[in-house]
Parts: C-alpha cells; structure tokens; sequence
C-alpha cells in the first residue's frame, strides 16, 4: 500500500521551460533522484518500485522535457541530450537538494553518467541501468582481448524494426496497443510478459500527460559532446552498473564494459531483466539499489 506522503513541484530548467517533480518519503531522509529513459516521463519508474525506494529515502521522479507535464519546447527551441543532464542539476536546484543518489535508466544512465562526471559534488552515489558507457576506452573481455566501443553488441533487430515504424495517430487505444507491443519486445525472452500491467502503466502515463502523442523529441535532439572518458575512469562516487542478463538494448557486455570505465564501479547482475520494469524485477532493483545506498552512505 502506498502510504509515503507525496509533494508535486514545477521547477524552472531554462528559460520558459518548466519541469514537473514528484517527491515521496521523508523529506529528511538523503534524496534519490530516479532519471528515466528517452520520451520516458517519471511515471514510468512503477509505484511499488519508488514505494519502496521511499522507505528509506526522499525520492524524486520527474518528467524530462517534451514528456509528461513538463514542457514540451522541442519544436519551438531544439535542445542538446547534454541539455538534459542539465535539467538533473535544474532539479536538485529547484528543490533545494544539494546532494542525492542518482539512478538513471536507459538514456537516464547516460544523463547520470554527464552528471557524475561534471558534477560529481552534487551525487552521493550513482546506478546505472540499461545503458551504455560515455567513454571511449575498449571492452576487456574475460579472455584478455579488447574489443572498441563501436564493436559491442548493438540493438535487437526486433526492436529496430518497431522503432523504424511510422507512429500514426488512430485513437488512444490503438496508442495503447502500439506501447505494449513495445514494451513486449523490450522486455526480453525470460521474463513472462504481462501485457496488462503495462497497458495500466501507460494508461495511467497518458492520464498524467492529458495527451496521448509523443515528440520524438529525444531521438532527434543534438548527441554530440556526451564522452566523458577521463572524469568517468577518475570519478570517486561510490557507482553501482546493474546487468540486466537480457537486456536487448544494451545487451552484455555493455554493463560489464560500463562498470570497468568508470571508477571503482560494482557490478551487480539481475538475473532475466531486460529493458523493461516488469513486477518481477522490481524486488531485486529496490533490494540492489537500496543495498548500494546505504553503503555509499
């Protein structure tokens, strides 16, 4: 049952740009900033995943631009995916929050790793999922061998497929259609998919939006000026990379390439996750980010 008290706040990114913030647990208790993934808003992260995570801290979701209740500007003033890392730092600022725990999924990751690097006074901890590394250094496979970034594993081909579809607008439950059968590929081979429980999330996602659209906005804005090679393999912030073992985005050895560019990162795998939140991950997530948390505090 839900019961952690809940606050919701505008915080101003840029100018004329707005962002939406949700905060739930005690407002004493150390901040944890949960970073959603590309045209994801912050209701993606699954109420008994943030519930949790509330039990022991102040969590923060928010919706990135051009997502959710938060401004949608793309069209009027492109913007950078480094622009976005910036609106991370927007909201701390915004709320007063001089340090949190950072946990970024999918581009998400990408935004916590910018933030790590340029500003590694404001996180107390990072974990990272279902991304890949902002450095250039090659993969050291078990073996010894080294493989080049470019050379890792790329995209299941399934899913590249459903990302070159048109998305055409033929009413909402059509829309609902077209995410869950999304969501079925991203959730991989092992784990049963239910497609319910994700037609209820993404309904729910459009309820708070008020519209049932999406921009695009991330997939077309600016990628340029991400690497971050040095800062990361320097950084001294305690960094947990979690191994979904069926990721089809980023799938092995991506993590295992990401825990060994940055610092001092652990590696933690989750056995039969992909790029999705389905119920039966999101016990051993709350169990591995919590136990990270409180050992990086």
């Amino acid at each position: 049952m839900d019961t952690a008290p809940r606050d919701t706040a505008y915080v101003e990114a840029a100018p004329g740009v707005r962002l939406w913030t949700e905060q739930r647990g005690d407002a004493g208790a150390p901040a944890l900033l949960l970073v959603m993934g590309a045209q994801a808003a912050g209701l993606g992260w699954p109420e008994p995943l943030v519930d949790a995570l509330a039990e022991h801290h102040r969590v923060i979701r928010y919706d990135h631009r051009d997502t959710g209740r938060s401004t949608w500007s793309y069209e009027q003033a492109p913007y950078r995916i480094a622009d976005l890392a910036g609106d991370v730092v927007a909201v701390l600022d915004g709320l007063g929050v001089e340090r949190a725990h950072l946990v970024g999924m999918s581009l998400g990751g990408i935004l916590t790793q910018l933030v790590l690097a340029d500003h590694p006074e404001r996180v107390l901890s990072a974990t990272l999922l279902g991304t890949g590394a902002c450095s250039t250094t090659p993969y050291t496979a078990p073996d010894g061998t080294r493989a080049p970034v470019e050379e890792l594993p790329g995209v299941d081909p399934r899913i590249l497929e459903e990302w070159a579809r048109s998305v055409e607008d033929h009413g909402l439950e059509a829309e609902l259609d077209r995410r869950v059968r999304h969501w079925q590929l991203l959730n991989g081979d092992h784990i049963p998919f239910d497609p319910d429980w994700f037609r209820e999330l993404e309904r729910g996602i459009i309820e708070h939006t008020g519209r049932y659209d999406t921009s695009g906005a991330h997939a077309r804005a600016d990628q340029s000026g991400l690497v971050r090679t040095e800062a990361l393999a320097a950084t001294e912030v305690p960094t947990l990379v979690l191994a979904p073992t069926a990721e089809p985005v980023f799938p092995l050895p991506h993590p295992r390439h990401l825990a060994q560019v940055i610092g001092g990162a652990r590696l933690v795998e989750i056995p039969g996750m992909g790029h999705a939140l389905p119920p039966a991950v999101l016990g051993p997530l709350a169990d591995a980010i919590l136990g990270h948390t409180r050992t990086a505090s």
